[in-house]
């Protein structure tokens, strides 16, 4: 078809309409200029558009722009306000992504101190596959008045930590803003409880507010390395042996985005944050995909039995999303072979994260929190070790059901990061990554960041945690129970199909004491056991010859 043609068809009309009305336009301004009014302006106006479609047509990398030009836009504009549209309007208030519309609600309200009762019974198809619930005891028992904490710290460690058994997970400065750390230290030291730092390093907003930290190290050693990157035993003392620190962390991966490391842009390296971490302004900050201070499990514990020395005795462990089974089964093996143990072990879940990761990590990698927490918990308990290693469980945890069914998978405390972020006025608009969050949680432009009030804000921290965990406490009672810890796995039911109904014990069976020692046939674990290696991450069948 000839191009003149094209102004004549129906997908380019928009245009052609345009073209015409700043003809017309033009034309009767110069019979009547006196007479312009509001002419004038509506005419520019149309040839601004004309000016658009004439660019549309020339450009080449949208092609739905040259075949429509001007019209093509409402097409961009709609799918830019396209998660607005389905929180808002679209979404119902049990299903939404990552975090229901129901679930962020709640966290809001109790972070507002806001009668967070709901009515007219439950949303959820309680006979579709998926329903899980908790067993209730005719027996139950006042909620108990005080929040239960407990004590981390095994036989090496001389100063045990005295914790709460929720806290604020792993989230760094960079990732955060300024305000968004200070209000979630605040409100740390408001209710006692726990705020690790993240892998970004112990930043002087962490500082400010004297809450308690726990100091995660990742691969970067940021706030703890030499110039090369290496891994710096002075500077990790002299900043572990500050009394706000009361437990170090050794990060081997996390939930978001397991196996992948991540790199700050030059361009994004701020003063603040190149002096936090110790790396040079002008430069990407690289945080590597593993470790350059061990290579083994047996270098890893002795690596962590180090951490813990430096520090001056205080509790240390690591966290980690759970990747092949044999991994986390050889660190199990170096434990007995070098009678190294960590104070603690944090599992974080595939379903964890606040950061942002690439489609295929965030979707499909990584072992999800309930498997990955049953897995570690029983490894544990098959090597007779569960005793002397606290368990820490993160990855979407936002209310007092999701707390207890951690602790009946064997959980010790549980951690929470986009639980606070609701608590700070994240409105999940998934803009994290772009560093244009709407309420200054989530990014580094102080423009944006200022907006966030640190004094309320730290106070909504502190009430979400305290009625959560009164909540939690409610839960507890119900059951019958007296402590968190008295979940069990037969208190716990999950509709498999539509007519049949498992118990959690059936669901993650449990090993017996020093099973795994004695030999087990358990297809969950004797297939990795045989194979795992103390001193190879690389299973006995894959080791090079």
């Amino acid at each position: 078809m000839p191009p003149l043609h094209l102004a004549f068809t129906a997908r380019f009309a928009t245009l052609t309409g345009f073209v015409i009305a700043t003809l017309a336009g033009l034309l009767s301004l110069l019979l009547a200029w006196d007479q312009a009014g509001w002419l004038a302006p509506l005419t520019v106006l149309c040839a601004g558009f004309v000016g658009l479609g004439l660019r549309d047509l020339t450009q080449t990398r949208h092609a739905i722009l040259r075949n429509y030009p001007i019209a093509a836009h409402l097409r961009f504009l709609l799918e830019e306000i396209r998660p607005e549209m389905r929180q808002y309007f679209f979404e119902d208030e049990k299903h939404g992504t990552p975090f229901s519309r129901d679930k962020r609600a709640v966290v809001y309200q109790r972070a507002k101190m806001q009668l967070d009762k709901r009515p007219f019974g439950t949303q959820y198809e309680v006979y579709g596959t998926g329903f899980e619930w908790l067993h209730h005891s005719v027996l139950a028992a006042a909620p108990g008045q005080e929040p239960p904490r407990l004590v981390i710290g095994g036989p090496d460690c001389a100063q045990p930590y005295d914790a709460s058994i929720l806290n604020i997970s792993a989230m760094s400065f960079g990732a955060l803003s300024p305000n968004a750390v200070r209000a979630l230290n605040r409100g740390a030291k408001l209710g006692r409880f726990a705020h690790d730092t993240g892998e970004g390093g112990f930043s002087p907003y962490h500082r400010e507010g004297g809450g308690d930290i726990i100091w995660e190290i990742g691969s970067g050693y940021f706030g703890a390395r030499n110039p090369d990157g290496s891994f710096s035993p002075e500077r990790f003392a002299a900043t572990a042996a500050q009394p706000q620190i009361r437990m170090v962390e050794l990060k081997l991966s996390q939930g978001a985005k397991p196996g992948h490391g991540g790199v700050l842009p030059a361009a994004k390296v701020s003063r603040e944050i190149a002096e936090t971490r110790g790396v040079p302004m002008g430069q990407d900050c690289i945080s590597p995909s593993r470790h350059s201070a061990f290579s083994t499990p047996v270098e890893m514990l002795r690596f962590i039995a180090e951490m813990r020395r430096l520090s001056g005795g205080k509790p240390a462990g690591f966290k980690l999303c759970i990747g092949h089974p044999w991994e986390f089964l050889s660190i199990c093996k170096a434990m007995l072979e070098t009678g190294i143990t960590p104070d603690f072990i944090v599992i974080d879940g595939a379903e964890g994260g606040t950061g942002a990761a690439p489609l295929e990590f965030m979707d499909h990698l990584g072992m999800p929190l309930r498997e990955g927490l049953s897995f570690a918990h029983n490894a544990l308990v098959g090597i007779g070790l569960r005793d002397r290693i606290r368990l820490g469980a993160s990855g979407k945890i936002a209310s007092a059901f999701d707390m207890a069914r951690a602790f009946a998978l064997g959980a010790d405390w549980c951690n929470a990061a986009r639980g606070f972020m609701f608590a700070l006025g994240c409105i999940q608009s998934l803009s994290c990554h772009t560093d244009r969050c709407p309420t200054g949680v989530a990014t580094q432009d102080p423009t944006r960041a200022r907006a966030l009030n640190v004094p309320d804000k730290a106070q909504r921290v502190f009430q979400f945690h305290e009625a959560t965990l009164e909540a939690l406490a409610e839960l507890v009672a119900a059951a019958g129970l007296a402590h968190p810890r008295d979940f069990r796995l037969e208190h716990f039911r999950k509709r498999v199909s539509a007519q049949e109904v498992k118990s959690f014990a059936e669901l993650y069976p449990a090993l017996a004491p020093g099973e795994l020692l004695r030999g087990t046939s358990d297809p969950r674990f004797a297939p990795y056991w045989d194979i795992a290696e103390a001193h190879s991450f690389q299973p006995r069948a894959l080791a090079p010859a």
